[in-house]
């Protein structure tokens, strides 16, 4: 059964690490919760390490480059790695060809720039849908009008013509302050239902976790703990990842756990975690 906690302190010294989620988690795409920046540097200070774990279809470093407008200061976590570093590998590895269709807005064009792990790999190009080898989903092309509805004939053409479609991003929506927006995990979903075939990386996948535990040089026995609002990503992917987890119950799912964002109603939440199948170890209102 989940237990729902009041703070990080309460269970974070049973644990060496921590992958935390960012947003909705340590932000709301607008600002950070000084309190869950907080949380995460007590953790730190008595001796454990913070990994930020996204599903940003961006590089880590450009990830990194919104943390000042945001208030999240380097002292919070050890290193970043998101779902844009995991697809960004099978994408110059050839996952999906070398001409590739981006679906999704200019922001994200950095994901296109080779790693210094691929500086000598043939160059990626995109090209219009009709010439390309496969297609990359970083989210519609514009988040603040568009759902995935609105691609029904390109990705009908696509799912014709045999292409695949790599996922920088598994998450479905995300929050942007009160407003919710989707994200290439649903348009991936879309196109699954279309009839196509999509790739992903991100959480609740492997490659992002085996990413993670590479760049903080993880030992086999090291104690990880899973944060996250997303059941379907954070939690899912501790529970198959074989890891602990806390369930942030005030991001995603906030509007059915109560009047008190802070606080769950321990009975809406077992309620509404039951037909999810997946049960969190710990659950807490705001990461604190």
């Amino acid at each position: 059964m989940t237990r729902i906690i009041g703070a990080l302190d309460e269970i974070g010294a049973n644990y060496d690490v921590l992958f935390c989620d960012l947003w909705g988690c340590v932000h709301n795409g607008i600002e950070a919760y000084p309190a869950a920046v907080a949380a995460l540097q007590r953790f730190r200070r008595g001796g454990g390490q913070v990994c930020l774990m996204t599903n940003a279809p961006r590089p880590a470093p450009q990830v990194e480059s919104s943390f000042d407008r945001l208030g999240i200061p380097a002292d919070a976590y050890d290193t970043i790695v998101t779902s844009g570093d995991a697809a960004q590998d099978a994408l110059f590895a050839g996952a999906v060809g070398r001409r590739v269709w981006h679906l999704g807005p200019a922001k994200d064009d950095a994901f296109f720039d080779p790693p210094p792990e691929w500086a000598d790999a043939d160059p990626i190009a995109r090209v219009e849908l009709e010439d390309a080898e496969g297609i990359v989903c970083t989210g519609p092309f514009n988040e603040d009008e568009e759902a995935p509805e609105d691609y029904r004939a390109s990705l009908m053409i696509a799912r014709e013509m045999g292409l695949k479609l790599l996922c920088a991003n598994p998450d479905i929506v995300v929050d942007l302050g009160e407003r919710r927006i989707y994200c290439a995990g649903a348009i991936a979903e879309f196109y699954q239902q279309l009839g196509g075939e999509s790739l992903y990386f991100g959480k609740p996948h492997p490659p992002i976790y085996d990413l993670a535990r590479r760049r903080l040089s993880l030992k086999p026995d090291a104690r990880v703990l899973v944060i996250g609002d997303g059941i379907k990503t954070d939690i899912a992917g501790a529970q198959g990842e074989g890891l602990d987890s806390i369930f942030i119950t005030g991001g995603l799912a906030a509007e059915h756990m109560g009047a008190d964002v802070e606080n769950p109603d321990h009975r809406l939440l077992t309620d509404w975690l039951s037909p999810q199948m997946l049960q969190p170890s710990y659950a807490m209102g705001r990461l604190r």
